[in-house]
């Protein structure tokens, strides 16, 4: 093991943490500690966040090709799931499985929320933005494309006769 991949809880409480605003949802806004970086990790993301209140976290996005999920350490707010709005607190846990539905949190509490993300770095990921009506596609760890759905025309794939 190298330094590099132990992070002491004294060297977290330090960090500044990284404030971040979501390309698409200007109400989005949360600081981030990104540990999984600092500690080495490429494939998977693991975040400490900080949701001020009345944030959101992020756009309403759902995950085509990666996992993801939400541990609540301290707080209180929504998740939304599609059309589905939930009730969540601190010792929650909130799963989004490959290919799964639309989702947000949201600060609605009297305090800041306080999360873990946790999440899969694939070489290639699709991330759909329903209410925005936008794809983006990111392949390699680049910023990616980010398309209008609208644009976007399914093959039609059939078995011909040879």
């Amino acid at each position: 093991m190298t330094r590099k991949q132990l992070v002491t809880r004294t060297k977290i409480a330090k960090m500044a943490g990284q404030n971040k605003r979501h390309f698409l949802n200007r109400d989005a806004r949360h600081l981030q500690k990104p540990l999984g970086d600092i500690a080495g990790l490429t494939k998977l993301g693991f975040h400490l966040i900080e949701v001020p209140i009345g944030s959101a976290l992020c756009a309403f996005h759902r995950h085509i090709c990666e996992e993801e999920c939400i541990y609540i350490l301290e707080g209180t707010g929504t998740a939304r799931i599609v059309d589905t709005v939930l009730q969540v607190e601190a010792g929650n846990f909130i799963a989004y499985p490959v290919g799964g539905e639309a989702h947000d949190l949201r600060n609605t509490g009297s305090s800041i929320l306080k999360c873990i993300i946790v999440g899969q770095r694939l070489d290639f990921g699709i991330v759909d933005y329903p209410e925005q009506a936008r794809r983006l596609c990111r392949a390699n760890g680049k910023k990616g494309d980010l398309v209008d759905m609208a644009m976007i025309v399914p093959r039609q794939y059939s078995l011909a006769n040879k």
